[in-house]
């Protein structure tokens, strides 16, 4: 998914595949294409070291998506397939049939055949609550003037940072990395934390969960209201195989019945959730992401209690 949205990050050379079951072909075949898609276990496509989307450990987001999805489909496990999210990505796990299902994929990328979009996000400004900057919802603010702004190197903010003039105090964090040694989000949340810079700038899922898991208390704003340049908020879907059309239909069925609780796991790892009107969809308890339940069941600590 870090391709089309230019979140961040991933240049790994080392190819890390978990042994995955053999392929098994169903019955039905399409087209003249048989789905091999195995029957009995839920087979990932996931990057090994890349949260809040997934890593070895199964920490992920995806990875809790992944198990949930696995429960209501009937299957009997899990297996991943690791390789870095960069090029190759989707030849080296999907179009190898090493996996059956690619969790999180923008919608309209043609790699893969998306399903129907299971969230929907944007690019985030963090920064400490309580502070001078509170209150500020677009990068075009006057509160941000001659503050010093994160922002990963290439990705669509930028341009709407350059508008405002910020450009030239930003501090710039690579975009192509090695996730194995480095983190560019985190990175950024730590020079926040240190008053290196005065806000950041991330894809929204990485802008929640690196802003929950800090020390201290901070703001998350979808900078959904940004207009006359690049997009800012994308649909997420999960991406299959061309051929295996009858597999996309059982996934679109099983995300049209079970949203609500997608959306709780999502919300769990602060994903900031929009609908399609730019507002926040939020827990079924009535809180915002930030304060959702983690993912280990329990509750964000308070402001200033994060671990």
């Amino acid at each position: 998914m870090k391709r089309l949205i230019s979140v961040v990050a991933g240049v790994a050379s080392m190819v890390l595949l978990a042994a995955p079951h053999a392929a098994q072909a169903q019955d039905r075949e399409f087209g003249g294409e048989i789905e091999l898609v195995d029957p009995d276990v839920l087979r990932v496509c996931a990057d090994p070291n890349n949260m809040p989307f997934s890593n070895q450990a199964e920490e992920g987001f995806e990875q809790a998506v992944a198990r949930f999805l696995a429960e209501k489909l009937g299957r009997k496990s899990v297996s991943y397939a690791y390789f870095p999210q960069a090029t190759g990505f989707v030849r080296m796990t999907l179009g190898a049939n090493v996996c059956d299902l690619i969790i999180s994929y923008p919608q309209g990328d043609e790699l893969v055949q998306n399903t129907n979009a299971y969230y929907r996000t944007a690019y985030a400004l963090v920064y400490p609550s309580g502070g001078e900057l509170d209150g500020v919802e677009s990068l075009s603010d006057p509160k941000l003037k001659d503050k010093r702004v994160g922002i990963i190197a290439g990705t669509p903010p930028g341009s709407y940072l350059a508008r405002a003039g910020l450009m030239g105090r930003a501090k710039a964090y690579q975009l192509m990395i090695d996730t194995r040694v480095d983190n560019s989000a985190k990175a950024m949340i730590d020079d926040l934390a240190s008053g290196e810079i005065d806000a950041a700038v991330l894809w929204g899922p990485m802008a929640g969960y690196y802003a929950k898991q800090a020390e201290r208390d901070y703001t998350v704003v979808p900078l959904h209201k940004e207009a006359g340049g690049a997009a800012m908020a994308f649909r997420i879907t999960m991406g299959v195989r061309p051929a295996d059309q009858e597999w996309k239909r059982t996934l679109n069925r099983a995300i049209a019945q079970h949203q609500d609780e997608i959306n709780e796991i999502l919300l769990s790892y602060g994903v900031p959730l929009l609908d399609e009107e730019d507002r926040p969809i939020l827990s079924k308890t009535g809180q915002a992401a930030q304060e959702a339940p983690g993912p280990d069941g329990d509750t964000a600590p308070a402001a200033g209690d994060a671990q």
